[in-house]
C-alpha cells in the first residue's frame, strides 16, 4: 500500500502546482487527474460527440484508454498511446472537460483508473473528488481553496503574463459558474471531505501553502 495525499478544491485554487510541488519533494508520484479528465475531453472532441448528449458522452467513453506514463521524469497523459500533454490546456478542451466529466460512466472508469495508481505507490493526487470518492482512506487530506475573485486574478495574470488579453469580471463570472456546476452535479460533486483539512491559499504564497502542507505530512 502506497502513502496518500489527497487534495480537493475549486478551480484555480492553485491545487496542482502545490501537488507537484509536493511530490518533488517527497518523492512522491504526482497524479493529474484533471489531466485524464482533459484528454477525455479531448477524444469527445475529436469525436464531434454531442457534448449535451449525455448517452452519447456515456457510450463513446468506453473507446478511450487513458494512462499516466513518467518520461524523462516528466508526468505525460496518453490517450489510446498517443501523448497529449500539449493538446489539453486549452480553454475549449477545459470547457469539454467540465460538462464531459459530470458524467456518472465517464467519472467511474477514470476513478477505476486512479485508484490503481493509488494502491501501487506512493501518490499525491489532486482534483475535486479525491478526499471524497477516490481515495477515501488517503493518509492525508486537504482542502485547498481561494475566493473567488483571487482565482480570478491568478488566471487573469496567467493571461497577461502569456501576452494575451482578458476580462477579469468575465473570468470570475466563469468561475463562479464552474463552482456552482461542480457543487451540485449528482456524480461525486466537489465538497470537503468530513477528515480533510482546509487551507485557504487567498494570502498565501505558493511556498508557504507547500510548507503548510509538508508540515502537516510530518
Amino acid at each position: 500500500m502506497g502513502y496518500d495525499i489527497a487534495i480537493d478544491g475549486p478551480a484555480g485554487a492553485g491545487k496542482s502546482t502545490i501537488a507537484k510541488k509536493i511530490a518533488e519533494k517527497k518523492n512522491m508520484i504526482y497524479v493529474d487527474t484533471g489531466a485524464m479528465y482533459r484528454a477525455m475531453a479531448l477524444f469527445m472532441l475529436r469525436e464531434k460527440v454531442n457534448l449535451k448528449d449525455t448517452a452519447e458522452i456515456a457510450e463513446k467513453c468506453k473507446d478511450a484508454e487513458i494512462t499516466i506514463k513518467y518520461e524523462d521524469g516528466v508526468q505525460c497523459v496518453f490517450l489510446n498511446g498517443e501523448n497529449v500533454n500539449g493538446l489539453i490546456r486549452t480553454e475549449e478542451v477545459s470547457e469539454a472537460a467540465s460538462k464531459t466529466s459530470a458524467v456518472p460512466e465517464v467519472r467511474k472508469k477514470l476513478v477505476s483508473l486512479q485508484q490503481e495508481l493509488g494502491l501501487m505507490q506512493d501518490v499525491v493526487m489532486d482534483g475535486r473528488d479525491i478526499g471524497t470518492k477516490v481515495l477515501p482512506n488517503a493518509n492525508l487530506k486537504i482542502y485547498l481553496t481561494a475566493s473567488s475573485w483571487v482565482r480570478a486574478r491568478r488566471r487573469y495574470d496567467e493571461f497577461l503574463a502569456k501576452g494575451e488579453s482578458a476580462d477579469l469580471q468575465e473570468i470570475e463570472k466563469e468561475i463562479r459558474e464552474r463552482d456552482h456546476r461542480d457543487m451540485t452535479r449528482e456524480e461525486s460533486p466537489l465538497k470537503q471531505a468530513e477528515d480533510a483539512i482546509l487551507v485557504d491559499t487567498s494570502d498565501m504564497t505558493v511556498d508557504e501553502v507547500v510548507d503548510r502542507i509538508i508540515g502537516l505530512i510530518k
